[in-house]
């Protein structure tokens, strides 16, 4: 009988540390996966804010700035 034929059937059990290991290994990567999700949403939300609020910014005059003075035309003295 071939054995790979057989362990593709009848996988061979785990041992007890392989079992611990895979379990450490999944939790471990359900977090990191959580982490990056949420980094993800974060990163959106902000920067659909920004736009927004660069939007907002666009349309809006500027309020600081400083008229220019008109100059008086110089007179000569004759």
């Amino acid at each position: 009988m071939n054995h790979d034929a057989v362990n593709a059937v009848f996988r061979p059990a785990l041992t007890k540390m392989e079992t611990k290991a895979d379990i450490s290994a999944r939790v471990a990567r359900q977090i990191i996966d959580t982490e990056v999700a949420k980094r993800n949403a974060k990163t959106e939300r902000l920067k659909a804010a920004r736009l927004e609020m660069e939007a907002i910014e666009a349309g809006k005059p500027e309020e600081n700035a400083v008229p220019q003075k008109k100059r008086r035309p110089s007179v000569k003295a004759k």
